[in-house]
């Protein structure tokens, strides 16, 4: 009896085991099982796999047409592709998007994706010698291309574990001109602009793919002194970068390259040369990186200068101006996209407090230090005058900002005693403060233009000068490129605010001769100084450091040295 239970239990061990290869055999071509008990699989990347793509055109002029498609079906990525400036039209691109835990045997799981006018499989066939094309051990070459509107093909496949592949796409989206670059790992541009009658006068819209499982989120550097104690930032104001190559404004040289000079080339090679030759340490965005109603696809100018220092592997951290979200993306948008970048620290903030991107970031000490050897404050100092009536011109910090300001720099006071060198704390913002119109500052550097600082004073200044900030730089006003210091009542040296200089052609810049310039700020831990200069993008002084300053030494805020 207990030989006949035994064998019993062993072969039906053995006809469960049997049963379940056969099952998980079906499965894996079939899939056989419930969509539900897939959820615990093994998969090699979580998310959406795209089963299907195309374009949906719509008239301004009839009523009863619509770019919309069945939400429940479709996803629209909301970016027109004649970016809202289409005579008549606008289109719209839409996917289909699944989790593999929801594919049915009949999904089709896009495996490859171009742009171009004739069947890539004539191409192929071409390539393999009248072959089917690729890797003749690849299944899936043997599937067909198939036509989507605007000159996309697509290959799908429903093969089990297709949507587990490197090739699976995983992520579609659009970026718009011939200089369109892409900065999210994992992404590409496909290379050939989509097929639609866009006009001269816009950009063409760019298929950019991400395929198989999103890559690992890339660690956040961590900014640290140098063995050597130094440390470089480099401040980058008002970019002005198009969505397109832009045209150039007040370009000096008038016959640079034959009088065509594209805006956003000129600026991003005067910026990689400046990141060659001073290889900083940290780059500052001081806002207006995104050129208002010339870049209405913020995204596309935002990865120009992203895939630049991403390149350069520099940290960067960046604030908004007031063109930045002006006819395009919101500030909390852009944030989301900066945010999620290789090397950026950029952060949107408390919410509770006005504006987007009101933070700071440390600056380790030397070695293996935890300590902060540099703070630097970031605040929003937004747009336009909210009261244009009271105080016309644009907006100033507000006083939710200088609160948290001074509750942050007194609760860090603690820690950055524990430094054993002087710890020191700077700050960048947009729009200058009224205190930069201040008739008895001492003036490094080129005057140009009169101050569009706010005609409202919150008393951001002050709060800076008692919480012991050193500096303070700006951009906004393009040429003015001057570092004024300002005197505490008895006389004694009490804040450096900055002006930058603006580094974009695309904005403007005709007063007086100005060329392009990029300040440098450089740190000195051991003796506790802080140097700056500019660099000039064209002319005598291209590899000369201009107004080169002392501003801080031992810890404190200097004057000038009479010469």
């Amino acid at each position: 009896m207990t030989r006949r239970i035994v064998r019993t239990i062993v072969q039906t061990a053995i006809a469960a085991v049997f049963t379940l290869i056969v099952v998980f055999f079906l499965d894996r071509n079939f899939r056989v099982l419930p969509h539900a008990l897939h959820e615990y699989l093994p998969s090699h990347h979580t998310g959406f796999v795209i089963t299907d793509i195309t374009i949906k055109k719509c008239s301004s002029i009839n009523v009863f047409s619509s770019c919309k498609l069945d939400p429940a079906v479709w996803f629209r990525i909301d970016k027109d592709l004649y970016l809202r400036k289409g005579l008549l039209s606008s289109a719209y691109l839409h996917i289909q998007r699944k989790r593999e835990s929801e594919l049915t045997p009949e999904d089709r799981v896009i495996i490859d994706i171009t742009v171009g006018r004739r069947n890539p499989a004539t191409a192929e066939a071409k390539t393999s010698g009248g072959g089917k094309g690729g890797d003749d051990n690849d299944d899936n070459n043997n599937e067909p291309w198939e036509a989507r509107p605007g000159g996309i093909w697509v290959k799908r496949s429903n093969r089990r574990g297709v949507s587990d592949s490197k090739k699976a796409v995983t992520g579609i989206d659009v970026l718009f001109g011939d200089d369109a670059v892409e900065a999210r790992p994992g992404w590409a541009i496909t290379g050939t602009p989509l097929l639609l009658e866009t006009g001269s006068s816009i950009p063409v819209p760019q298929l950019t793919v991400r395929r198989g499982p999103p890559p690992p989120e890339v660690p956040k550097p961590v900014p640290r002194i140098q063995d050597n104690g130094r440390f470089k930032i480099m401040q980058l104001a008002d970019l002005h970068l198009n969505t397109g190559v832009g045209k150039c404004r007040d370009a000096l040289p008038v016959d640079w390259n034959g009088g065509n000079c594209e805006a956003d080339k000129r600026t991003l090679d005067f910026v990689a040369r400046i990141l060659e030759d001073e290889k900083p340490n940290l780059v500052v965005l001081s806002g207006d990186q995104v050129n208002a109603d010339l870049a209405p696809d913020a995204q596309t100018a935002i990865f120009k200068y992203a895939q630049l220092l991403i390149e350069h592997k520099v940290p960067y951290v960046s604030i908004f101006g007031n063109h930045d979200d002006e006819h395009t993306m919101s500030r909390p948008a852009q944030m989301e996209i900066i945010e999620s970048l290789p090397y950026s620290l950029s952060t949107a903030g408390p919410p509770d407090i006005d504006g987007v991107g009101n933070y700071y970031i440390e600056i380790l000490a030397r070695g293996s230090s935890g300590h902060s050897a540099i703070t630097v404050y970031l605040l929003d100092s937004h747009s336009y005058s909210p009261d244009e009536r009271r105080y016309k011109g644009y907006d100033w910090i507000k006083q939710s900002q200088i609160d948290w300001f001074r509750n942050t720099a007194q609760s860090l006071k603690k820690a950055h005693k524990e430094y054993t060198h002087h710890h020191m704390n700077v700050a960048f913002i947009h729009i200058p403060l009224p205190e930069y119109t201040l008739p008895n500052l001492t003036l490094v550097g080129a005057w140009r233009e009169p101050s569009t600082a706010p005609a409202f004073n919150s008393g951001f200044y002050n709060a800076l000068v008692e919480e012991g900030i050193l500096m303070v730089s700006c951009g906004h006003d393009h040429v003015n490129e001057y570092c004024g210091l300002s005197h505490k009542d008895d006389g004694t040296p009490a804040l450096w605010m900055c002006h930058a200089g603006a580094a974009g052609f695309a904005g403007y810049a005709g007063y007086g001769g100005f060329h392009r310039k990029i300040r440098i700020f450089d740190f000195d831990m051991n003796g506790a100084r802080i140097t700056t200069w500019k660099r000039v993008e064209w002319g005598d002084d291209v590899n000369k450091k201009i107004d080169e300053l002392i501003i801080v030494d031992a810890g404190k805020v200097v004057a000038p040295v009479q010469e």
